[in-house]
Order: C-alpha cells, then sequence, then structure tokens
C-alpha cells in the first residue's frame, strides 16, 4: 500500500519516478554528455601532469635547496612555465656595482642550478632575466639600466653557453628597475630587486621556416632524366650606322 504522508506528494503520483521507472528521453543524451566532459577533462589533467611533470621535479629540487639556504631566491611554477629568481643576499653579490661581469659568488649559484637547468633545457627554452634596482646609473658603458640589466642577463647566457648548454634554448632580456618585487625604500629591498630571473618555458620557439629552415636541394636520382642544357644566347644586333658614317673597318 503507498504510504502517504502530509504535505509531500505520495510515491505513486506520475510525477514521481520510482525505481523501474523510464527516466525522460532527454537524460539519457544528457548523462553521455556529462560522462564524455568528465572523461575529457581527467585527460587533459593526465596529459598536464605529464608534460609538467619535469617541471614539478625541478620545482621541489630548489624549493629544497631554499629552504635548506643553499639559496635564496624564490621558484614559481604557473601554466606559462616555471620561473626561478636568485636574489643577492647579505654580502652576496652577483654583479659589481655598475658592472655586467658575474662575480665568483654568482658563479657559485650557477654552479647549484646548472643540473637542474641541463634536465630542463633537453626539452624546453629558458629566458634569462636581468633586474636591477631604481637607482640611476649613466657611465660611458651603460647610459641606463635597461643596457646594464641586459648586459648582465647576456653574460649569464654566455656563461650557460660555455658551460655546455644549447643556444638555440636560451635567450636573454633586460626589464632594468622597472619589475621589483619590493619597494626600493631600503637597502635589503634593492638587494632583492637585484635578481637575476631563469624563466623555463611550456611551449619552445617555433622552428624556423623559409630560407634558413629551407630543405637544401639534392640530387636527382639515377636515370631520371636531365634538365635540358639552356640554349646559347644569340649575339646582340650591332647598333646602326649613322647616317653620313662609314662602319669601321674589321681590327686584325
Amino acid at each position: 500500500m503507498p504510504v502517504r504522508v502530509k504535505g509531500m506528494i505520495p510515491e505513486d503520483d506520475s510525477r514521481v519516478a520510482p525505481i523501474g521507472h523510464p527516466a525522460p528521453p532527454w537524460m539519457v543524451n544528457y548523462a553521455d554528455l556529462m560522462t564524455e566532459l568528465v572523461c575529457f577533462f581527467v585527460i587533459l589533467y593526465a596529459l598536464s601532469a605529464a608534460l609538467n611533470k619535469d617541471m614539478q621535479n625541478a620545482q621541489q629540487e630548489i624549493q629544497q635547496m631554499i629552504k635548506n639556504k643553499q639559496m635564496a631566491g624564490q621558484v614559481d611554477m604557473n601554466r606559462e612555465g616555471l620561473r626561478i629568481s636568485l636574489e643577492e643576499q647579505n654580502q652576496q653579490v652577483f654583479f659589481g656595482s655598475g658592472s655586467a661581469d658575474l662575480t665568483d659568488q654568482m658563479k657559485t649559484e650557477m654552479g647549484k642550478l646548472m643540473p637542474v637547468l641541463r634536465k630542463l633545457a633537453e626539452k624546453h627554452d629558458i629566458v634569462v632575466e636581468g633586474h636591477t634596482d631604481n637607482i640611476p646609473i649613466t657611465t660611458r658603458q651603460f647610459a641606463s639600466n635597461w643596457e646594464l640589466s641586459t648586459a648582465r642577463a647576456t653574460n649569464v647566457v654566455k656563461y650557460m653557453i660555455d658551460s655546455g648548454f644549447d643556444p638555440q634554448r636560451l635567450a636573454a632580456v633586460g626589464y632594468g628597475e622597472y619589475h621589483p618585487i619590493v619597494p626600493n625604500d631600503t637597502p635589503a629591498d634593492r638587494r632583492k630587486n637585484r635578481r637575476v630571473v631563469f624563466f623555463v618555458k611550456n611551449t619552445a620557439y617555433p622552428a624556423a621556416t623559409g630560407a634558413a629552415g629551407a630543405p637544401k636541394s639534392q640530387a636527382p636520382p639515377a636515370g631520371a632524366p636531365q634538365a635540358a642544357a639552356p640554349a646559347p644566347s644569340a649575339p646582340a644586333p650591332e647598333p646602326p650606322v649613322p647616317a653620313g658614317e662609314a662602319p669601321a673597318p674589321a681590327g686584325p
């Protein structure tokens, strides 16, 4: 006997679908669509995890070094790639004042990062960013912090190339003082802004096309018909002789 509860629809009402009652036709298509969407996002997540596995491992290694105070800086990863920031700390100086030459301390910090970056450079492009504080600079070599930060990033790239990195995987860019991470109010904060950032890109630079990437011409296979040699050009006609002048006699 159907259960009757005051204020509720009886279970034998046509608006209630008990077990065994057929579902509306639209619900079948709706359920299939939801299932396909779930599968689609699961596949996307799996592909993303597989593609970024090397970056995730690198992030964990660098975070561990920062935690152990082996280096000072930050590491962050987003959909664009992995960003590794090296910051000066205490008496540690990456470059001399107004100079773009790497100090021994900077080379030591680079030596700690080299194994991690070398693995990433096998599949990813690395952009080296140079950043300075907001103290103006005008020297014979560098007219502004733009030139100084670019030169510092370029020298870091050169050091990496000398250490065995593929030049096709590297790039250098200078941002000057225009991307600080903290206000340039104190010497300690300015020291943090004087940093070098290694940006490991998720997507590699597109392959070259056109003349530089065009395949070289190959010799025709044996037995293939050879192209006919161009016919010799006809001799150019002699210019007409002006009226009243006799043609010059032929020379010996």
